[in-house]
This record gives C-alpha cells, structure tokens and sequence, in this order.
C-alpha cells in the first residue's frame, strides 16, 4: 500500500468515526420508530367454548406501529400498538343450537423490554422481548337460534345473542431477527400474548428507521 492510499484510508477512517460520533451525540439513546404488517390468529375459540361455541376464528391481516429506543448494542426497550384484526368465524351447531356471525378483533399497546445477542455481525441482530400488554378483547357479533334450526329455516327460532368487550394487563413475549442498512432496520418477527379470553399471535415484518 503506497502514501496515497494509506492517506485515503485514512481519511475515509477519520470521516466514518465522525459520523459515527455525530450520529451519537444526535441520538445518544438510539430513537427508532418503526411500522410492521402480517398475519395474525386471534386465539379466542377456547372463550367462545366457554360460552358455547367453537368459533374458528380464521386467520387475518395484522397491523402494527412502533417506538424504541436501544441505548446499549444489547438491551432496549420499546413501546408497541399492535392491532390483530377483525377475524370472523364459522358458523355452525354446537349441540342443540345453531350460531351465526362471530367475529372477534383484539388489540393491545405493549411495553417490551428487549435483549439482544452479542453476535459478531454488525448488519444482523437476533432478539427476545418480554412485556406487558394492555389487551383489549373484543368479540362484537355473537348470535344464534336455540334449538336445531338455522336462520331461515322452517321451525321457531329462539334468537340468542352475544357480545364481549374486556380490558386487561396481560403478559407478552416474542423473539425476531433484524437486518440494518444505515440508519434502516428491516425486521420479521412472532410476538404472542397469554389472556385467559384467548391467545392472540401474529407474525409480522417490519421496518424501523433510528433518527
């Protein structure tokens, strides 16, 4: 390596460890805000049991926004509203009644504390994140007709009718892996909360930008 090019390194190396530096002082915590998407499973056929029927609760689309912070490369903490979406059911008899129009849509804002893996890889983190979530279960359609007879079929239907809208701190958890491109985060990840009125789950992928 001649003078020329040890001088450029050097200068590309000094001007790196200033932006590093300046980007540190700008952010000393680490501030990211971050959105994310994918699937969710609203977990709530064991409650509508309970009550009588197996809802099978189908499958939906998640949503899900973001603010953290990571003032150490292995801890951090972040502030999540996470919306599991409006999931119908199926319907059908479960003994002598028939019941028609479940839907349930849980939602919830979760404060997570986040460790991270020392891995020796400065583009790629692996992650757990355990938390509190404020849970919202809210199933808003529930009814049916006692008695072996479907909505427009001959013989007397008694109607019943449900609803079911709960508050409660409830414990999360997940883990993920994230890529980092500059001041870019892209991530995928599982999260689940564990609610005694279902368990719901989603996988999602997000994508985060520290400031």
């Amino acid at each position: 390596m001649n003078r020329i090019q040890r001088a450029l390194l050097a200068v590309i190396s000094l001007g790196a460890l200033g932006a590093s530096t300046q980007a540190l002082a700008d952010n000393p915590l680490g501030a990211y805000v971050g959105v994310g998407a994918g699937v969710s499973n609203v977990g709530n056929n064991n409650y509508a049991y309970d009550y009588g029927y197996d809802g099978n609760f189908r499958d939906n689309l998640a949503w899900k926004a973001m603010v953290g912070i990571r003032p150490l490369p292995i801890v951090g903490a972040e502030l999540e509203y996470i919306d599991f979406g409006s999931n119908d059911g199926h319907d059908g008899y479960f003994g002598p009644n028939y019941y028609y129009g479940p839907n349930a849509h849980p939602k919830a804002a979760v404060l997570y504390g986040l460790g991270y893996l020392p891995l020796p890889v400065p583009f790629l983190d692996v992650y757990g994140k355990l938390g509190v979530a404020r849970l919202q279960t809210d199933i808003t359609s529930f009814s049916g007709c006692a008695g072996y007879y479907a909505p427009g079929s001959s013989g007397a239907c008694t109607p019943l009718g449900f609803r079911f809208d709960q508050w409660d701190d409830k414990f999360a958890y997940g883990a993920g892996v994230q890529t980092k491109f500059q001041d870019f985060a892209f991530r995928a990840e599982y999260e689940r909360i564990s609610s005694i009125y279902g368990n719901p789950a989603a996988f999602t992928v997000s994508a985060t930008w520290t400031f």
